[in-house]
């Protein structure tokens, strides 16, 4: 069976032909830098050198036609399509129908760049395979497991705010794939999944489900990231208003799009904050130093909310690749049982891999994630 995967970000579409009973990928591409000049569309079909197609798209409903457009007469027998938010009311995912979409559009306001392109994207589709199950995977579904005491904030409940969390589709990939790897049964396997890419998010999973993750109302919540600040004091918006004169909304994108190894090394891809920590760079070098404390910091947190920790999983680009990150964000946990091998850790091997020695009271792993196959996987149940 083949499912399309849809998945519009802020600026990108991205999208994948899976064949889910066989994992193939016949087809797979990007739109970058829509809205800009100099946009993208890189598609790969397996034939050999990718097709590129450089110009300006417009607009996410351009980018989507280009997209339709360059897999030609490819039928999928179902559409998948990421939405970041489901709020409370989605724990699953659902067939896309009119009162489906309009809930989406109620969801806006909890996020506001990225459930508008999901529902252009679940449009456009829809006009292109018409009579095609699409279906609505969420971001905040797998989070729908929190215990009361871990997403209520203590604030006035006439807010309606509360914890939400996202990489849930992540989070549920690797969970379920770190108990393949332990030899385990999910439901009896407790894990803390670090999702470290330009967002990141740590999830405490107690047998098989969400139990408290570090993103919140929103994704800026928790780690340190490649633009987002994180955790900060929830009075500092007041203290910017009063000092530097940012309006509330002046603070949002402060702390959006200004923070975080961008504000701390001046770039937010850690690959080059890697490079300039190795030239000495002190700023590189403090901004490494922060970002493992945090994460040190939350799974020690997580370890004490489980109780029994069963295995660390590192995934994300920087939880895949940078091997200094990881040992760097565990050092220190040995009374827990948490250790890294240095060689297997420093292994230039890719794929799902163990990094702790053998016979570790708590194993740590690598796996990358693929959200896409997920993403293919609940939306072929529809089908």
């Amino acid at each position: 069976m083949s499912v399309l995967v849809i998945n519009t970000g802020s600026s990108t579409v991205k999208y994948e032909l899976v064949e889910v009973e066989s994992g193939e990928r016949p087809a797979r591409g990007v739109v970058e830098r829509i809205g800009e000049d100099e946009g993208l569309l890189t598609h790969d079909d397996g034939g050999g050198s990718p097709y590129t197609r450089k110009g300006r798209f417009a607009d996410h409903e351009a980018a989507l036609a280009a997209v339709i457009k360059v897999l030609g007469d490819i039928g999928p027998q179902a559409v998948g399509h990421r939405v970041v938010h489901g709020g409370t009311r989605f724990r699953d995912p659902v067939l896309i129908d009119d009162e489906v979409i309009a809930a989406i559009e109620e969801l806006v306001p909890l996020a506001p760049l990225h459930n508008p392109v999901n529902l252009t994207g679940i449009r456009v589709t829809r006009a292109a395979f018409p009579g095609v199950p699409q279906v609505a995977v969420f971001d905040t579904a797998y989070h729908q497991t929190l215990p009361p005491s871990a997403y209520t904030y203590a604030v006035p409940g006439a807010w309606g705010v509360r914890r939400f969390g996202f990489h849930g589709t992540s989070c549920a990939y690797v969970a379920r794939r770190a108990a393949v790897m332990l030899g385990r049964d999910l439901r009896r396997t407790n894990l803390v999944v670090l999702h470290l890419g330009n967002g990141a998010s740590a999830t405490a999973v107690a047998a098989g489900e969400s139990v408290e993750t570090s993103m919140g109302l929103t994704p800026m919540e928790g780690l340190v990231m490649g633009t987002r600040s994180g955790d900060v004091d929830p009075a500092l918006p007041g203290y910017l208003a009063r000092v530097h004169g940012l309006d509330a909304a002046e603070a949002e994108d402060a702390l959006t799009y200004q923070s975080g190894l961008l504000a701390l090394a001046g770039s937010a891809d850690m690959r080059t904050v890697r490079r300039h920590a190795a030239d000495g760079d002190p700023a590189a070098l403090l901004a490494r130093q922060v970002y493992c404390h945090r994460i040190r910091k939350y799974v020690g947190a997580y370890y004490a909310v489980l109780g029994r920790v069963d295995a660390i999983v590192f995934t994300g680009g920087v939880g895949e690749h940078d091997a200094e990150i990881r040992a760097a964000a565990l050092a220190g946990l040995d009374r827990l049982g948490i250790t890294v091998d240095p060689a297997r850790n420093d292994s230039r091997s890719a794929g799902e891999r163990a990094l702790s020695p053998p016979g570790a009271e708590v194993a740590v792993l690598v796996i990358p994630t693929d959200e896409e196959w997920e993403i293919a996987r609940q939306a072929m149940t529809f089908s």
